[in-house]
């Protein structure tokens, strides 16, 4: 049998020279970056090393993805090029929802009853498991959600979208202007209540991980970047950019908004999103701390935090060169602010920090989980989108159920060919 081709891994050089979005994945101060520091530093890896399971990512994913892995005995190591959770992790606004940003009754259409139906309750699933990993530490607090709409004209859409989650059997309830504007101070037409949906620290909740999964046996090397890798009969090789190999069974792509520059099929759109988050405030939260979003394409949303801040994001566009970008923050933040000052006019949050960062969307709002058949012995975790930390919680039960050979019926959702 003749040997697998080499698949060469785009380095920094040549990311920053042809694909400089995949380098800055966003500004230089993301919130969760200065409200925690750098929370532990790991050691590159200096010598070649084998393992189980390589996982490249050390971001909420990767962790996900090492937290399966390592509970069913694996042998696991991961690699990042960055310090660890220092990727998009450090720029999500993490409202944990298991709406996916393709409505349910479109989905529907997209994908057949079963499978779109299947893919909202495992975002409810995720929220749970979500519940039971963070254990009320790491910024985590359940939430009920409300999706408004942005305009009167949305209204029957929004039905029909509730209409098909009420089939579905997920936990919604119909708000109509009096009780939305009455309990929520919201002065929109209508809106989808929903009790499934928390939020967290993102960046505290990798790192809260990691450090649990290495007294369980993970060995993590941070600054320490895949830039080649050789499959073979049995197994993988990869090289690093530090001159050391890591023989591994499988490798684990967690690299999210990275993997385009180097999967040869176009999977997902790039774009930019915005966000601030305000000062410290006792009276700025509204009823229930809800997380709140708006009906349409680039929509207006928002959350609390555990310190009494807001956190607002949206704004969306197609500017992916990080200075064109960056330097939009400020004019960003202030239609983010009169945008939300619209939706909640009660509460006027002042902005403390800002930030931008990149973020992916797919034809259908679904990750893509699962193999490549030009990328041999290896998995990918990609959930992309506005929950791509719930499809994460999913996509590590389905790649290690791979791994060991078990079967799992919902891989099929998630696959790259469907």
């Amino acid at each position: 049998m003749p040997p697998h081709p080499a698949f060469p891994l785009p380095d920094s050089r040549w990311l920053l020279k042809s694909k400089a979005v995949f380098v800055d994945l966003h500004s230089d101060l993301p919130f969760w970056t200065v409200k925690n520091g750098i929370a532990r530093v790991y050691p590159p890896l200096e010598r070649d090393i084998r393992c189980d399971a390589l996982v490249i990512g050390g971001g909420i994913t990767g962790a996900l993805v090492s937290r399966a892995l390592v509970r069913e005995g694996a042998d696991c190591v991961v690699i990042d090029r960055r310090d660890i959770g220092q990727g998009s992790t450090s720029a999500s606004t993490a409202l944990l929802q298991y709406e996916i940003d393709t409505p349910l009754h479109k989905l529907i259409d997209q994908a057949g009853r079963q499978k779109a139906e299947r893919a909202y309750r495992l975002g409810v699933e995720a929220v749970d498991e979500l519940a039971v990993i963070a254990k009320g530490q790491c910024g985590f607090a359940r939430r009920p959600s409300l999706l408004v709409t942005r305009r009167a004209s949305d209204v029957p859409g929004l039905r029909r979208e509730f209409e098909a989650r009420k089939r579905a059997k997920l936990p919604v309830r119909w708000l109509e202007r009096r009780e939305l504007d009455g309990n929520y101070g919201i002065p929109r037409a209508a809106a989808i209540r929903s009790t499934a949906a928390a939020e967290c620290d993102p960046y505290r909740l990798t790192h809260h991980l990691f450090h649990r999964c290495e007294r369980q046996g993970l060995r993590i090397f941070d600054r320490t970047e895949a830039i080649h890798y050789q499959p073979h009969t049995t197994g993988v090789r990869v090289r690093t950019n530090r001159g050391v190999t890591i023989g591994a069974r499988k490798i684990f792509f967690a690299t999210g908004y990275e993997t385009q520059s180097f999967v040869p099929r176009r999977i997902v759109k790039l774009a930019s999103t915005y966000a601030f988050v305000s000062e410290p405030s006792n009276n700025g939260a509204w009823k229930d701390r809800a997380l709140v979003w708006e009906t349409g394409e680039s929509y207006l949303y928002s959350r609390t935090t555990t310190d009494g801040r807001v956190l607002v994001g949206g704004e969306d566009d197609f500017v992916l060169n990080p200075a064109r970008r960056d330097a939009q923050l400020a004019l960003k933040t202030r239609k983010l602010l009169a945008r939300f000052r619209t939706l909640l006019p009660g509460c006027a949050p002042e902005p403390a920090f800002c930030w931008a960062g990149t973020f992916g969307y797919t034809k259908d709002g679904l990750a893509y989980v699962g193999s490549l058949p030009s990328f041999p012995q290896a998995y990918f975790a990609l959930g992309f989108g506005g929950n791509g930390i719930t499809f994460s919680v999913t996509a590590a039960r389905i790649l290690t159920n791979l791994f060991l050979g078990r079967k799992d019926a919902d891989a099929a959702i998630f696959r790259f060919d469907r």
